[in-house]
């Protein structure tokens, strides 16, 4: 059970990646989709908690943002371990800091971030096949590089609870 603070598309951006997910699912392989509970949104998260006090979260969320929409470039595909495969989007200075300024305010308090997800480790993507096997990972490829680069803007944010998939929209977007 984790819960993540998300950045999340706008409806254009949106569209594009659930599309994603269906031409990967048309290959054969299990997409963010059919994931589990089959509620995933796609997102762009900044932290993942393993252990966390969701009011306390919100609160300190609250007044911590800029509110401006970030734009991303996603430009390749990768794999973490277990094959999970996603989207590879370069990030500016000010994403990068605004991602140091969501850990600092949700760490203090007292939530314990995924180890993944400290400043200076965390890898910005947005993930397409959870489960890919390697011998599904040409499929996975090629159904993403016909549609990249791909560039998106996420104009909202939220927590959401991977296990329920609740999603609790934030009054500002970090």
């Amino acid at each position: 059970m984790a819960l993540a603070v998300c950045l999340l598309f706008d409806r254009r951006s949106e569209r594009a990646i659930r599309a994603l997910w269906d031409r990967i699912e048309q290959q054969g392989v299990a997409s963010l989709r059919s994931h589990t509970h089959g509620r995933h949104v796609p997102h762009v998260s900044y932290a993942v908690l393993r252990r966390w006090d969701q009011d306390a979260v919100t609160q300190a969320l609250s007044g911590n943002g800029s509110g401006a929409p970030v734009e991303l470039s996603f430009d390749g595909v990768g794999v973490f371990r277990r094959g999970r495969v996603w989207l590879v989007a370069g990030v500016s200075a000010d994403v990068a800091v605004r991602q140091q300024r969501v850990v600092d305010v949700i760490t203090a308090t007292g939530a314990e971030l995924h180890k993944h997800y400290r400043p200076g480790v965390w890898l910005p993507h947005c993930s397409l096949a959870p489960r890919a096997t390697l011998a599904q990972l040409p499929e996975v490829a090629a159904a993403v590089m016909d549609v990249l680069p791909l560039r998106v803007t996420l104009d909202h944010a939220a927590l959401v609870n991977s296990s329920t998939a609740d999603v609790s929209p934030l009054p500002v977007l970090p």
